[in-house]
């Protein structure tokens, strides 16, 4: 088997609309643009990003003081604050000192994906896409307003880089930089305005579900274990104290990495992955003709007594003591950020996000799951979220 043989699906063509990005190329287009996006997630890199992480959980840190400063306690519902934390994460990361454009940006396609959202949910008719509808017209004024907004930003950044500045460290300048070593060292390889701003869409659309879906049920699942929670305050309190957390530092955080692959397992962020056949092929026993649509539900997978032994359903995030390969055994069973040559190109990222936020929250604050809780994670967008929120009972240290 090759890595062509297994290609992304065609989306309805709504989904199109809203970014046509990295995860949705194929084939030679896809690795061009993988190999120009490639230095702007390098390790080196995002510790540049560091800071956008602290203050984006500063910020919710903050509001959480506020909200228990006069008992030393009080219920909150994560999943609201936790999808608030990660957006700005990303507008910083992505666009350091204009971030405040960044945020809007992110607003317009927030708002575009719940349009398409609803159109999705609807019968879909052939064309009406095209008809000048309330909907349409909305549509394409949050497109019209985004495109604007992007393409001003880069055009800005392309003119310091032309005038002798040094690129930014924040995604969009280290991408700009890399396109224009590309341009450089091969001329016809290179990105456009379109696919720069498809890029930038992406940063938010692939990023922000993910990180905020992996941070609620770390959380959730902190708050029903207690024993993992201590332990993994008392990691991080031994490396860090009270000071700001820092890449090195969180980098050898080894209870908070199992407890994080642990969550991972059990609730990846995409609970399945579809494919589709490119040419006949056989796997095991079964004859897959071209064409057919394959899907490997991962919540299935990652809770595989075959797999994962007898407690596979449990969370026991010592089963992680020696890493990913003893977990799995050696077999490919895990599938948190996808596998392969595909393998998702943001899983630096979002793991030191995730851990910075964990790290400034449980250096503040103790959490216990609200009697109101109601377990139920949903595929609402793609990603597992809770679908009645993550209410818990935050304590100040």
């Amino acid at each position: 088997m090759k890595m062509n043989d297994f290609q992304k699906t065609i989306k309805n063509p709504f989904v199109k609309r809203i970014t046509n990005g990295l995860t949705r190329l194929e084939g030679q287009e896809w690795a061009q643009d993988r190999k120009l996006l490639n230095p702007a997630f390098h390790m080196e890199k995002l510790k540049h990003m560091m800071p956008s992480f602290h203050a984006s959980s500063n910020e919710i840190i903050q509001e959480w003081e506020k909200m228990t400063s006069e008992i030393g306690s009080s219920e909150v519902e994560l999943w609201s604050f936790l999808h608030n934390l990660s957006a700005d994460a990303i507008s910083r990361a992505a666009f350091g000192s204009s971030f405040e454009e960044g945020r809007r940006v992110f607003e317009l396609i927030r708002e575009h994906i719940s349009i398409t959202v609803q159109s999705m949910q609807s019968v879909y008719i052939p064309g009406s896409r095209f008809l000048p509808t309330k909907t349409n017209k909305r549509e394409a004024k949050i497109t019209n307003e985004m495109e604007s907004l992007l393409k001003d930003m880069i055009q800005r950044r392309q003119k310091e880089m032309e005038g002798g500045e040094v690129a930014k460290d924040d995604l969009l300048g280290l991408l700009l930089k890399s396109n224009l070593e590309g341009i450089q060292e091969q001329h016809h390889f290179k990105m456009g305005m379109k696919e720069i701003i498809e890029e930038c869409k992406m940063f938010y659309i692939a990023g922000q579900e993910t990180t905020s879906s992996l941070l609620v049920w770390t959380l959730v699942l902190l708050s029903k274990h207690q024993n993992w929670q201590d332990q993994a305050r008392e990691e991080i309190l031994t490396t860090f104290g009270h000071n700001t957390p820092h890449i090195d530092g969180l980098n050898h955080l080894k209870k908070v990495n199992m407890i994080i692959h642990e969550v991972l397992r059990l609730y990846p962020p995409a609970p399945s992955l579809t494919r589709k056949v490119s040419r006949e092929m056989k796997v095991g026993d079964a004859i897959l003709p071209a064409g057919v649509h394959v899907k490997l539900p991962l919540v299935i997978v990652h809770q595989s007594e075959k797999f994962w032994g007898s407690d596979a359903k449990e969370f026991n995030p010592d089963r992680f003591v020696q890493g990913i390969s003893k977990a799995t055994g050696g077999k490919i069973c895990f599938f948190a950020f996808g596998w392969g040559p595909r393998i998702c190109i943001g899983s630096n990222f979002a793991m030191l996000q995730v851990k910075m936020a964990l790290a400034m929250i449980l250096q503040c604050f103790s959490l216990e799951l609200s009697p109101s809780y109601v377990h139920a994670p949903t595929a609402g967008r793609g990603t597992l979220r809770p679908q009645f929120g993550a209410k818990v009972v935050l304590h100040r240290i």
